[in-house]
């Protein structure tokens, strides 16, 4: 235990002073940067009245909250800290889980919406109208967002600014390319605004249905690996019932195996997410 504090206490003091080496520009940077991509994360996964500090305060609770616990159930600290490592973590996994879920369900419903965007065209309505009407006509995943945007225009706002507004709501790559093909008609003008509409329509449904098919194949695949790599970490859990079986961690070499262990965990997890991923739809904004 006394090597464990020692240990812990100069990795302290070194990450105390290469703070001292941080130039604040950067620093503020970087901040700047993680803090952008955690909005992004948060604006995909359609969770409103959630902060990006907010989200960094629940994985810092969380994580103390596991790591004590589970320190004072094995009497093991390494393992409360794998824990709580996992634990801290746990709040980010679930947006992403939430955005990929979102991303599914939107990917299905454009279509329709684009449907019924071309048939007000069609019917006579402007370009703002028919995207003003669709919060109410339009499908229910959609409406809330659209509401937003009609709300936006009538209250004076360009079109072209209302439409980005929507884009950064909605923060989906479908979402981008009808923004930019509705902001080229509204600038340069075109008479093949609903052929563009039932082309792009089209496109979607049979990306949709393409993806769905590869997804369902894959998914056992996938959900295997994960298995795979949460299986040593739950026997590790198991094993913290019996008091002999922790004292084998208590000690540095424990320390570094578990560390190890993380390790491999993450890298493997990371590559199994890179080699079953289907190729993401980039954003074009």
């Amino acid at each position: 235990m006394a090597l464990l504090v020692g240990l812990l206490l100069g990795l302290g003091l070194v990450l105390i002073w290469w703070s001292f080496w941080t130039s604040p520009v950067d620093q503020d940077a970087s901040k700047q940067k993680k803090d952008t991509k955690l909005r992004q994360l948060i604006a995909q996964s359609g969770v409103e009245r959630l902060t990006p500090v907010g989200v960094v305060a629940i994985s810092t609770v969380l994580g103390v909250f596991v790591f004590t616990f589970v320190s004072l159930l094995t009497r093991a600290l390494p393992v409360g800290l794998c824990f709580g490592f996992f634990a801290s973590l746990l709040p980010v996994l679930i947006l992403r889980w939430q955005a990929n879920k979102r991303r599914v369900l939107l990917r299905d419903v454009w279509p329709d919406a684009l449907d019924h965007l071309r048939s007000a065209i069609r019917a006579g309505l402007s370009l703002p109208e028919a995207m003003s009407q669709l919060s109410v006509t339009g499908p229910e995943q959609l409406r809330p967002a659209l509401a937003e945007f009609a709300d936006d225009y009538r209250s004076g706002m360009r079109f072209g600014d209302a439409l980005d507004q929507l884009r950064f709501r909605m923060a989906d790559p479908i979402a981008d390319r009808l923004v930019v093909a509705l902001k080229i008609t509204r600038e340069v003008g075109g008479a093949d605004v609903g052929q563009l509409l039932g082309t792009l329509s089209e496109f979607l449904r049979e990306d949709a249905r393409t993806r769905a098919e590869l997804e369902t194949r894959q998914s056992w695949t996938v959900n295997g690996a994960k298995l795979a790599v949460a299986a040593p970490w739950i026997v590790l859990l198991l094993l913290a019932t019996q008091q002999q079986a922790m004292q084998a961690y208590q000690s540095v070499q424990g320390l570094l195996l578990l560390a190890v262990g993380i390790g491999v965990s993450v890298v493997c997890y990371r590559l199994m997410l890179r080699l079953g991923a289907l190729p993401a739809e980039r954003r074009v904004l």
